[in-house]
């Protein structure tokens, strides 16, 4: 083997099955709707705190404010008018970003896709979606597995 051959290792790598970030910020008061699903998007990890790059805002208030099913396309529109609107610069608006924005919002339960056409899930109210959703399956099940991990620990390292 050359001294290369260490270099040309192939590495594992550990992909999670699933994960969530979620953060706690002071209580809601009387903040702009932008600035309310931006304190959500923080709190749920979907925006880093400082991140200027912060369009899933838009997009997730654009869906919140829709009445009816919107196609991307219908949606990238809609944060274009609404970034414009807000004095905020266009970034983040490409096509390509504004379909992965969506696809978070599903990823975490919040949005769904009907045939083509994107809503908030089962068009009913967020808490319940959280509570549902979040809470109960998704942060349920990684918490379940992370005490998976403690337990086996426990019996691996503090035998006594």
């Amino acid at each position: 083997m050359n001294c290369w051959g260490i270099f040309l290792a192939k590495i594992s790598v550990d992909t999670p099955l699933a994960e969530i970030t979620l953060r706690k910020y002071e209580k809601p008061s009387g903040e702009s709707k932008r600035e309310l699903v931006r304190k959500l998007c923080l709190s749920l990890g979907l925006l880093q705190p400082g991140d200027s790059r912060d369009v899933v805002v838009d997009v997730l208030q654009v869906m919140l404010e829709a009445d009816t099913e919107l196609t991307s396309t219908e949606v990238e529109h809609r944060v274009i008018e609404k970034r414009k609107s807000s004095g905020l610069e266009l970034l983040g608006i490409a096509p390509s970003n504004i379909r992965r924005q969506l696809l978070r919002l599903r990823d975490l339960f919040i949005v769904e896709k009907v045939k083509n056409n994107y809503r908030i899930r089962e068009r009913t109210m967020l808490k319940s979606i959280f509570e549902e959703n979040i809470e109960k399956y998704y942060l349920a099940s990684i918490i379940a597995r992370v005490k998976e991990y403690v337990d086996e620990i426990d019996k691996v390292f503090l035998v006594r």
